[in-house]
């Protein structure tokens, strides 16, 4: 079953897709595009032509646990996909993954300036596995 993994921003959007075992998130990649509707058809090609099973679509609460403008775009583009798609979208909290994605890009030797480019897919991958380990313990 394949899995993609979503971290939505208003200018990139990351992508991750789990392997064909639903074990593993890889295959990281950015949408550019400042459009929600062009973003939306851009999502929905990717879904279609990678035969994805489920979303997982980052869900930026607030520290507190409360939801914001943030998450309630997230909610409405989750309802979007769904609708257009007819694959379901499970929202996942995405709290610290965008900070853990800095902190693992850092790690790795690469420049902070050079973070932007990446940093949305790691992240996207980061929500994705956290969705998998989760399955894989509780099934």
């Amino acid at each position: 079953m394949k899995i993609l993994g979503i971290d939505y921003g208003d200018a990139r959007t990351g992508l991750s897709v789990s392997d064909a075992t639903g074990m593993l998130a890889g295959s990281p990649s950015v949408i550019h595009e400042w459009n929600q509707s062009k973003l939306l058809d851009k999502l929905c090609t990717f879904i279609t032509e990678n035969k994805i099973e489920e979303i997982v679509l980052g869900h930026p609460k607030n520290m507190d646990g409360t939801v914001g403008e943030r998450a309630q775009k997230c909610e409405a583009l989750a309802a979007e996909l769904t609708e257009r798609t007819g694959v379901p979208v499970v929202l996942w909290d995405e709290r610290r993954t965008t900070v853990a994605a800095h902190q693992i890009l850092h790690d790795s030797g690469k420049k902070a300036k050079k973070h932007r480019q990446t940093v949305d897919a790691v992240a996207a991958t980061l929500i994705l596995q956290g969705y998998l380990d989760f399955n894989r313990i509780h099934g």
